[in-house]
């Protein structure tokens, strides 16, 4: 063979790699892609209940009507999804209808999913057939009846349901549309942000406006100042999504585990569109009340718990620890209508959330084998009328309540 044909024949070669890798560079790109689009979904939150098993389903949902469970979207052809096409899977994300024509509960959120395009829809697609398989029987619905009968759910779609991707506002930035599409769509923060009608569905004029979610509040993420993310600044909501604290508050419950699964994840420049478009909304709260006068009986009693029992973390005016232990001074938290959170703290205490960056997380205990309902209820009114906060107060029967709730 002479030096010509050798030549010749490490051209093709070259050619051909180079083919070769143009074609494999794009579509592994698109499995990151569709990669970081799960991490923006936090698709972990209701298709992971174990780390050996990503996205192999189990998680329990509670929701007002009964349970359901997540199920698994492992490209399992048994019990995942890996008997579903493309246009299976966009249907189910566009329209809340799977494969073989089976309804979606609005547990999972087509509702704000419908928003995603079909590009970042065909993304998460090739990652998640990328996955292991993992062959996992999933029962999703278990609700009672009727909710269990799937058929209603074409009433439920009609009276809860726009089909429809996002549409950007030409008159507003770049940054703001992502920070839009994001919190509206992939994000799907109105889903559990936004108080439900007695179907289960969105109040679309409230949104964003605060929320009970499995007996915590979701609390109001509009420019209110007294309720809202009105005195918030956009630094104060990347900081919150990135490390789970910021100088107001830091994240428990469900919103702790979307930041340690989802948001202190996400580009800078998607924290930063997030927090724009939040910083925007439109105030939906209501007048804010008069505090409780300070001689009142609660008021009184209150004050003498919280210096006895709280103070030393939270310090005598409420200032908080910095990083360390909550602010509950004119905290926007502390003056929801609903005290659920603060309640669920006090009677089960909490862990604040663990990340990357900022990996010790702050504990408070449970004060229900020390105080009386009475005493609770008492302590939260005082925090939540002093310090420039002016709430409604809590009665022994809220404490009960919640307390029931969590022994179900």
């Amino acid at each position: 063979m002479n030096k010509r044909t050798l030549f010749a024949l490490a051209a093709i070669s070259l050619s051909a790699l180079s083919i070769s890798q143009a074609w494999a560079q794009p579509e592994y790109d698109q499995i990151e892609r569709g990669r970081y689009i799960a991490t923006l979904g936090d698709c972990t939150a209701c298709h992971t209940v174990s780390k050996d098993k990503p996205f192999a389903g189990g998680v329990s949902l509670n929701t007002p009507f009964g349970v359901l469970v997540g199920a698994n979207i492992t490209p399992d052809r048994d019990t995942g999804i890996g008997n579903w096409n493309f246009d299976d899977f966009q249907r189910a994300m566009s329209e809340g209808i799977g494969h073989g024509g089976k309804r979606l509960y609005g547990a999972m959120p087509f509702t704000a999913y419908t928003k995603v395009t079909r590009q970042d829809n065909a993304d998460l697609w090739a990652y998640l057939q990328s996955l292991q398989p993992v062959h996992q029987e999933v029962e999703s619905n278990q609700l009672p009846f009727p909710f269990n009968v799937r058929t209603s759910l074409i009433v439920w779609n009609w009276m809860n349901f726009d089909k429809g991707e996002f549409k950007p506002d030409m008159s507003k930035s770049a940054e703001w549309n992502r920070g839009a599409y994001l919190v509206q769509g992939l994000g799907h923060c109105g889903t559990c942000h936004t108080p439900k009608n007695v179907l289960g569905g969105d109040k679309s004029s409230q949104f964003l406006s605060g929320a009970v979610v499995e007996s915590w509040w979701a609390p109001n993420l509009t420019s209110d100042e007294h309720i809202g993310l009105g005195k918030w600044t956009q630094d104060d909501i990347v900081s919150y999504l990135r490390t789970g604290v910021n100088r107001y508050d830091i994240a428990s419950g469900p919103m702790a585990d979307a930041v340690k699964n989802s948001t202190q994840y996400w580009r800078a420049e998607d924290l930063k569109a997030v927090a724009t478009y939040l910083k925007s909304t439109p105030v939906q709260g209501s007048d804010k009340p008069a505090p409780l006068a300070a001689d009142d009986s609660r008021m009184k009693t209150g004050a003498l718990i919280y210096e006895a029992k709280c103070s030393a973390c939270h310090a005598p005016q409420g200032k908080g620890g910095k990083n360390i232990f909550p602010r509950l001074a004119d905290s926007p938290l502390i003056n929801a209508p609903e005290a659920t959170s603060l309640i669920h703290v006090v009677v089960a205490g909490s862990r604040g959330v663990d990340t990357d960056s900022r990996p010790t997380a702050p504990a408070m205990p449970s004060f229900a084998g020390t105080l009386s309902d009475e005493e609770m209820a008492d302590v939260i009114t005082y925090i939540r009328n002093s310090w420039g906060n002016a709430a409604s107060p809590v009665s022994a029967s809220d404490v009960q309540k919640l307390k029931a709730e969590l022994r179900e």
